[in-house]
């Protein structure tokens, strides 16, 4: 009975020590040692916390009627010039007349403007859907059909996984025409697409000038000119809008 009391012991003795090892595992998943993760000297936490607030590498401050100003400004300097007819007319025909569909795409922000863009266009009459470029790369393309029409978002004009989504879907579909709204239009992507719509490339109102602001305010608002312009192309009524926007506010109000 005594050495059936000592094996229970070490076996719950080992036990313990493999539940401390996995806890100590979870605790610190990335070192070997505790002193690596102890918490942070009085000297070097004070710095975090200093650096958390500092300002000293921002090159401006705004105040906020300033950033209203600024967005503002922004929307002024959107060329009227683009070629917007152009832009509608691949979009009607090859959506309303070809049983296409139009397809977004962007990355980053550019990429989210891009999904606003696509299901404000499918909720007033013109099928579309956004298509990631990265998960275009691992199947997604296959969504894509020779009738359809793509809109591309980028500030830059040169992103990469944009440009590599242009040659994917030409390599499948050569004569798939493509819409790009940009920043930049002497940029590559636009060397490469029918259409371009500048936005103005205006200045971000940012204290490091990196954060896109006025940058997505234009694309956002480029969007809405080619949504409302279809619109009033196809025709689209209030029973149109009720039959595709059926719940909510905007439902009853359809």
């Amino acid at each position: 009975m005594q050495h059936s009391l000592i094996k229970r012991c070490k076996i719950t003795s080992s036990y313990s020590e493999l539940h401390r090892r996995n806890t100590d595992q979870v605790k610190y998943p990335l070192s070997k040692s505790r002193r690596r993760t102890a918490p942070l000297s009085g000297e070097r936490r004070i710095f975090v916390e200093e650096k958390k607030f500092c300002t000293s590498d921002m090159s401006k401050q705004y105040t906020i009627p300033e950033i209203l100003s600024a967005e503002i400004e922004a929307l002024r300097t959107i060329p009227q010039d683009n070629d917007y007819e152009a832009a509608i007319r691949l979009i009607l025909q090859h959506v309303h007349q070809g049983g296409g569909r139009l397809i977004t795409s962007g990355m980053g922000k550019a990429g989210q403007i891009a999904h606003n863009i696509a299901t404000t266009f499918s909720s007033t009459g013109t099928p579309a859907y956004f298509l990631h470029p990265s998960e275009a790369q691992h199947g997604d393309l296959g969504m894509v059909c020779e009738s359809d029409v793509m809109l591309l978002i980028s500030n830059s004009g040169k992103t990469r996984e944009v440009l590599e989504l242009v040659a994917l879907t030409r390599r499948m579909y050569p004569r798939l025409p493509f819409i790009l709204i940009t920043g930049n239009s002497e940029s590559p992507l636009s060397q490469l697409v029918d259409v371009t719509l500048f936005t103005g490339n205006p200045a971000e109102v940012c204290p490091l000038g990196l954060t896109p602001t006025t940058s997505t305010t234009v694309m956002t608002v480029l969007g809405d000119l080619l949504v409302v312009s279809v619109m009033q192309r196809i025709g689209f009524t209030y029973h149109d809008y009720s039959l595709r926007h059926h719940g909510g506010y905007l439902g009853d109000k359809s």
